[in-house]
C-alpha cells in the first residue's frame, strides 16, 4: 500500500470515527437512545478498542513504513493513544470481571484521562497546522506545522488523532451509560 493510499484510507476511517462520535452523542441525548446504548455496552467497547487499535497501527505505519518523522506533539499524542489499546483490550477480552472491577465507572477512570488529554493536545496541534504563524516549540527536523497528510483539504494526522480521541471518549461514555441510568448490564 502506498503512502497516498494509506493517507486516503486513514482519512476515511477518521471521518467514519467522526460519524460514530456524532451518532453515539445523539443517542446519549435521548432517553430511548440511552436505553438502546445500555444494552449494547460490550459492542460499543469493541468499537472503542477498534478505534484505538487502528489509530495505533496507523501511527506506527506512517512512521515505520511511510517514513514520516513524528514531531513532538505527535509523540505526546501517541503516549496518550497507545495505552488505550491495552486498557480497552482488557475490557473487551475480560468482560466477566467488569462487575468485580467497578463496572463502567472504572472504565471511565482508566480511559478518560488519556482521551481528554489527547483531545486537548491534538486540538492544539491541529490549530498549529491551520495557523502556523502562532508559533511552535517543535524542532526544525520535525516541525509540528508540517502536514504530512492533507486529504480532502482539511484531514491531517493531528485531526485524525483528534477524531480518534473524540470517538473513544464518546464511545466509552456511551458504553457506560447504563451505570448512569441505574440499568444492570
Amino acid at each position: 500500500m502506498s503512502v497516498a493510499q494509506m493517507s486516503l484510507f486513514a482519512a476515511l476511517l477518521a471521518l467514519l470515527a467522526a460519524g460514530m462520535t456524532i451518532a453515539a452523542g445523539a443517542l446519549m441525548m435521548k432517553s430511548s437512545g440511552r436505553a438502546l446504548l445500555a444494552n449494547s455496552g460490550s459492542v460499543i467497547c469493541q468499537l472503542a478498542f477498534s478505534v484505538a487499535a487502528v489509530a495505533t497501527a496507523g501511527s506506527l505505519w506512517f512512521s515505520e513504513v511511510g517514513d514520516f518523522v513524528p514531531c513532538e506533539y505527535c509523540w505526546y499524542q501517541r503516549i496518550f493513544m497507545y495505552p488505550l489499546v491495552v486498557v480497552l483490550g482488557v475490557e473487551v477480552w475480560r468482560p466477566e470481571a467488569r462487575s468485580v472491577r467497578g463496572g463502567g465507572r472504572m472504565l471511565r477512570w482508566r480511559t478518560l484521562p488519556f482521551t481528554v488529554c489527547g483531545l486537548f493536545l491534538s486540538a492544539y496541534h491541529v490549530q498549529l497546522q491551520w495557523f502556523p504563524e502562532h508559533g511552535s516549540s517543535c524542532d526544525l527536523i520535525a516541525p509540528c506545522t508540517q502536514q504530512w497528510v492533507d486529504e480532502f483539504g482539511f484531514v491531517s494526522l493531528p485531526l485524525m488523532a483528534f477524531l480518534g480521541f473524540a470517538a473513544i471518549t464518546v464511545l466509552v461514555l456511551a458504553a457506560t451509560v447504563s451505570d448512569d441510568a441505574g440499568v444492570e448490564d
